[in-house]
């Protein structure tokens, strides 16, 4: 087995001249479940977007262990165009990565046995042959998830999916993911360290630079240290989290 997936040296990025990650060090490991922390702005989804190739870092690099086919994603839901038409099945099977243009034109049955497959573990192949504009924000996180292990990959990033979802999804889909992670590597951005804690291995606190901390449990004062200004607030037996500075009102709803 490879002792690394990922392996980031010095990355830097800029968005508008302006540095947002600087100097960030981090190596994702096989079957590790890591939880993305940080500030609003601090460079969580810049580090992502890095890795998947969507920005290009000033300097420094990203080293693959593996095929990039084997990276699955799951974006943020709100970000798809709901009015597409296209339906569930057809979303899932989209996720395959195709290696040629003539590929591309032909549908491959084993394909769709495996989106098949795919949305019934999911529990949800009832609704394969809906239209994406019907489905709640809980469903269409479940398909999106679908459509991310199309290429059953070694790596799975997550960009805050408990963002639009209810909370008895929320934890179905932690409980999914730790089912995942025995087979595959889980990256996880998260805003919420009170939830993420109970579900992954190792945190990473991004705010400009990258502190990676090998472990599930962390203190306020570990954040503190790793200019992570977040606050570990406590609800009865349910840690909860929220940003001690809100200069941004993304809380997406969120009663803290």
């Amino acid at each position: 087995m490879k002792d690394k997936l990922v392996e980031i040296k010095n990355l830097s990025v800029s968005y508008d001249k302006q540095r947002v990650l600087e100097d960030a060090n981090l190596v994702i490991q096989p079957r590790d479940f890591l939880g993305v922390i940080g500030p609003n702005g601090g460079g969580k989804t810049t580090l992502i977007k890095a890795i998947l190739g969507l920005v290009k870092p000033d300097s420094g690099s990203i080293q693959f262990h593996i095929p990039l086919k084997k990276v699955g994603y799951l974006p943020q839901i709100n970000q798809v165009d709901k009015r597409f038409p296209i339906t569930v099945l057809d979303v899932v099977q989209s996720g395959k990565v195709r290696t040629n243009f003539l590929s591309l034109l032909k549908k491959d049955p084993a394909d769709r046995a495996y989106a098949e497959q795919l949305l019934e573990e999911m529990g949800i192949s009832a609704i394969k042959h809906k239209a994406i504009g019907e489905l709640s924000g809980g469903q269409m996180q479940r398909v999106f998830l679908c459509r991310s292990l199309m290429n059953q990959p070694e790596l799975l990033i997550l960009d805050e999916p408990d963002t639009f979802v209810d909370n008895q999804f929320e934890s179905e889909l932690y409980e999914k993911l730790k089912e995942l992670n025995q087979r595959m590597a889980i990256v996880l951005i998260s805003h919420d360290v009170g939830t993420i804690s109970y579900y992954v291995k190792t945190i990473a606190c991004v705010n400009g630079q990258v502190h990676y901390h090998p472990s599930n449990v962390i203190s306020t004062e570990q954040l503190a240290s790793y200019n992570c200004p977040l606050q570990i607030i406590t609800h009865g037996h349910i840690p909860h989290t929220v940003l001690s500075l809100h200069e941004n009102h993304h809380d997406h709803g969120h009663n803290h």
